[in-house]
């Protein structure tokens, strides 16, 4: 079992960027995949961002592709999302997620066990 616990959200103007943190617990975090998902006001949970066990896969939804970057530090039991040139649309809270196994080609939140409370991005215009 993993707990997580997501940091760095605030409030941006749009064009800026944030670096969003998920911190594990636990001896074992390098065996859990873990992903970022938001989820706006009225709408349904978004896949953001995935990672395999080292680092070594990444995968991206279409609208972050290219502005976002996902990684991890399995020293830290840390992974990050380093999201650049931010769009007021994009105004959400955003969750980190894992699971246990290597792969990190999951795109559903119905795929992931463990979730974090989540951290408010607000993108201003």
């Amino acid at each position: 079992q993993v707990q997580l616990v997501e940091s760095g959200g605030g409030l941006v103007q749009a064009g800026g960027s944030l670096r969003l943190s998920c911190t594990g617990s636990g001896r074992s975090f390098s065996t859990y995949a873990v992903g970022w998902f938001r989820q706006a006001p009225g709408k349904g949970r978004e896949f953001v961002a995935s990672v395999d066990w080292n680092g070594g896969e990444t995968y991206y939804g279409d609208s972050v592709k290219g502005r976002f970057t996902i990684s991890r530090d399995n020293d830290k039991n840390t992974v990050s999302l380093q999201m650049n040139s931010l769009k007021p649309e994009e105004t959400a809270a955003y969750y980190c997620a894992a699971r246990r196994g290597l792969s990190g080609k999951y795109y559903s939140e119905n795929d992931f066990t463990y979730w974090g409370q989540g951290t408010q991005v607000t993108v201003s215009s």
